[in-house]
């Protein structure tokens, strides 16, 4: 028997809707753009459902909204509204890993490309220890501050930037080994 596809309710939004806003928030820092990225995003699972039915729904909502996030702060970036914790994760981000492979701007003429690196660097992650992939995810997938992950892992400042700087070194090395162009 297939599985029948559901659409995010409203019960969702009221379990699901503070980690919308805290991916939103980290790339935007502006509470009426996050507000607005994560009400679209409800809307938007509301009518269209996962295409895999087994997907959890905070996490297809997640990415609707950090997708939304992401528009919004490209469109800010072009209109040159300054700098933001987004932009410094993008910053160091960019120093192991191809221009436009982080699903930040066009770097790639090739979604087949994209998505090479994508599991290469998926790859990489499940070979960290715990603790420095949940670090690696916080930081450049949810966009979290340096102190935010200080508080979550009870880790010092100093500690976590050590941390970030070596597994980015790792990866940039992974993927040079991995024949991919940085």
């Amino acid at each position: 028997m297939e599985k029948q596809q559901t659409a995010v309710g409203m019960t969702d939004r009221e379990k699901h809707g503070p980690y919308c806003i805290r991916i939103a928030r980290n790339l935007l820092d502006h509470m009426k753009e996050a507000e607005a990225c994560v009400e679209q995003a409800f809307r938007q699972a509301q009518d269209e459902p996962p295409a895999r039915p087994a997907q959890r729904p905070e996490v297809y909502v997640g990415k609707l909204t950090r997708d939304l996030a992401l528009d919004v702060f490209e469109a800010r970036k072009t209109a040159k509204h300054g700098n933001s914790l987004f932009q410094t994760v993008l910053d160091e981000l960019n120093q192991c890993v191809p221009a436009g492979s982080t699903g930040f701007g066009s770097g790639f003429d090739d979604e087949t490309e994209a998505a090479r690196v994508g599991a290469a660097v998926n790859r990489f992650l499940r070979k960290q220890r715990r603790e420095v992939r949940d670090v690696f995810i916080c930081r450049y997938f949810y966009s979290d501050s340096i102190g935010e992950i200080t508080r979550r892992f009870g880790l010092s400042e100093s500690k976590v930037n050590n941390m970030l700087l070596r597994t980015r070194i790792k990866l940039r090395r992974h993927l040079e080994s991995e024949g991919i162009r940085l």
